[in-house]
């Protein structure tokens, strides 16, 4: 190689002289030639390319190109091998005590989350041999239970406080606008989600095969026609008392009523007896005779828990009501600014209770849960066709739609949701999970808070898409357990059933059983084989509860990227606005002076 520089520097040189001597502009002068090999040594030293077979002063090593050219590569692969080690010592060198005791700290409750989640696992099974009591299983997850007060605590102000924040700061165009993405969102993931319930659950047909025994169970399963609760969704939107929405919601009873009606039967037509008076008289007492009859009305009821679908219609109405009184409106709308971020400041210190009472949850619900062994081929094939169905949503399809909208990352995106995410996992309500989903949008993925303060309330109550996707699922397994063959439109009909039921879910554990009632009246699937499912839907709700909180949140970092230029333009009002009130006091006091003056001068004169 340095004989090769160095015949080249030669030649390089010597043509270099003749051209310097024989330009015009150079004829008389002397050019040495240490000069020119000093100006041919940094040429190369700059440019540092390697001489090409075509260059002119190559002829001598034509023959050999081949030679030249592997050995060529071979120090560059040598040069960047280094460059590279090097530059990875200097990283390693680098990372010192600071930097993994402030990653420790940025990142120690997502840890503390998972290493309690394995804990809780352990400990659970290494609990069931003891056979603990209903009693003692109850006093062991107390901690557990704890930590779905606290955070059930937080939800009725959080929703209404957020909700009012978020859509008072912004004017009636943009929520509009923002409102409407957010309900094209959840409307297609949620079909979408069904979509991929039915496929996986045609594909793996986890019904067919001898019919498993259902489980026994003490609750009895009350029937519920779809026109009723259909009718409940839209009479829980208007609440008439908003204090008693925050602890009851409507629901639709049934009682049945006895009532008599009269029958009239003619008896001469039927035993062709001629006119007598005692058929005068047969057929004068047979007006008198009463039929009894049994039905059932449906009459107004209510049921325990929070009315979130009412709170979040009052609140998203209250808060555009504030927007549109400008300044009148300031002192409410700082108000729920200040509820708002006192609630925050509430989940940053309950926040690091979460780990020991996950910990608690998980272990209580494994020492509970039946044993494994029992559990049919049927029952296993229907957990595994959810679980599939739920994977290929929330970890394919939900990161390929925020990628198709934002071209972001999604799955750097779902790592800034992995404490949100265990919590739904250890919690099983998406309800309770929220004052921590906000934490993780704001905080981790800094997402605007207008966004959140919309999107999540409203996602938290009305978009269930691991639900939906579970109620497709459980309802054609039910239907193969009976071996009934659906046709297009009970399927269709499943789908959109579906889809409405979830959107009447409430976010507390287990919520997805009550609408499953109405899946199934409405394509006539008896009701009772609910109980074949019951035993691993413990299991199931805390991963469909995942999925909902992960399709919330990726659903605000859409809403935010397509909603950029109306958060600007707001961003533009504001900024404008307050240079006008900050400059308007003073044009104000200088005319305030200018008449006082003048008034002054008056009245001297």
């Amino acid at each position: 190689m340095r004989k090769r520089c160095s015949k080249q520097i030669r030649r390089r040189s010597e043509t270099n002289r003749l051209v310097l001597v024989t330009h015009p502009q150079n004829r008389g002068k002397h050019v040495s030639h240490e000069t020119c090999l000093l100006d041919q040594v940094l040429d190369l030293i700059m440019n540092e390319k390697p001489p090409t077979n075509t260059s002119l002063f190559l002829n001598e090593d034509a023959d050999k190109p081949a030679a030249a050219d592997r050995g060529d590569l071979k120090w560059r692969i040598r040069r960047a091998m280094e460059r590279k080690g090097s530059g990875m010592k200097e990283r390693m060198s680098s990372i010192s005590r600071s930097n993994v005791q402030g990653f420790l700290k940025r990142n120690l409750f997502v840890l503390l989350t998972v290493a309690a989640v394995a804990l809780g696992v352990i400990l659970g099974f290494a609990l069931r041999p003891h056979n603990l009591s209903l009693r003692e299983i109850k006093y062991f997850a107390f901690p557990g239970e704890l930590l779905m007060r606290m955070l059930q605590m937080l939800v009725l102000p959080l929703i209404v406080s957020s909700l009012v924040t978020g859509i008072s700061s912004l004017d009636s165009k943009a929520s509009g606008k923002m409102g409407m993405r957010a309900v094209v969102y959840y409307m297609v993931t949620t079909l979408l989600a069904v979509f991929i319930g039915i496929m996986i659950v045609i594909i793996i047909r986890p019904g067919k095969g001898s019919r498993d025994s259902p489980i026994n169970q003490s609750g009895k399963i009350e029937p519920v026609q779809a026109a009723d609760a259909f009718l409940d969704l839209i009479r829980n939107m208007f609440p008439p008392n908003l204090v008693e929405a925050c602890f009851k919601q409507y629901k639709t009873t049934y009682k049945k009523v006895v009532h008599t009606r009269n029958v009239t039967l003619n008896l001469t037509d039927i035993l062709n007896v001629t006119e007598s008076p005692l058929s005068v008289n047969l057929s004068s007492l047979l007006h008198t005779i009463q039929e009894t009859v049994e039905e059932t009305v449906p009459v107004s009821g209510s049921s325990a828990g929070v009315n979130a679908l009412g709170l979040v219609v009052f609140s998203m109405g209250f808060g555009l009501v504030i927007g549109s009184m400008k300044q009148q409106g300031q002192p409410l709308r700082d108000f729920f600014d200040c509820l708002n971020e006192a609630i925050m400041r509430l989940v940053a210190i309950i926040i690091w209770y979460a780990p020991v009472g996950i910990l608690f949850l998980i272990a209580g619900k494994i020492v509970e849960m039946k044993d494994l062994a029992e559990m049919g081929s049927q029952l296993g094939m229907y957990t595994v066709s959810v679980i599939v169905g739920l994977l290929i949503h929330g970890l394919f399809v939900l990161p390929l739609l925020f990628f198709l909208v934002t071209r972001r990352n999604p799955y750097s995106f779902i790592g800034g949701l992995l404490q949100a995410l265990i919590t739904a996992l250890g919690t099983s309500s998406s309800s309770a999970t929220l004052p921590i989903t906000f934490r993780c949008l704001e905080e981790n993925n800094h997402v605007d808070k207008r966004v959140t303060r919309f999107v999540l309330p409203v996602g938290a109550t009305i978009n269930m898409d691991g639900t939906a996707l579970y109620e497709a699922v459980a309802a054609i397994f039910i239907a193969q357990v009976n071996d009934m063959d659906l046709n297009f439109g009970q399927i269709l009909t499943i789908s959109i059933t579906a889809t409405a039921a979830s959107i009447g879910a409430a976010g507390i554990p287990q919520a997805g059983l009550v609408t499953m009632v109405i899946v199934l009246t409405s394509v006539g699937l008896p009701t009772e084989d609910i109980t074949l499912i019951i035993a691993v839907d413990w299991f199931l709700d805390r991963l469909r509860t995942t999925t909902n909180v992960l399709g919330d949140s990726l659903g605000a970092g859409i809403v935010e990227h397509l909603s950029r230029r109306e958060l600007q333009d707001q961003d533009a009002e504001v900024h404008s606005s307050v240079i006008e009130e900050n400059e308007k006091p003073y044009q104000l006091i200088c005319q305030d002076n200018d008449t006082s003056n003048h008034l002054n001068s008056e009245s001297t004169m």
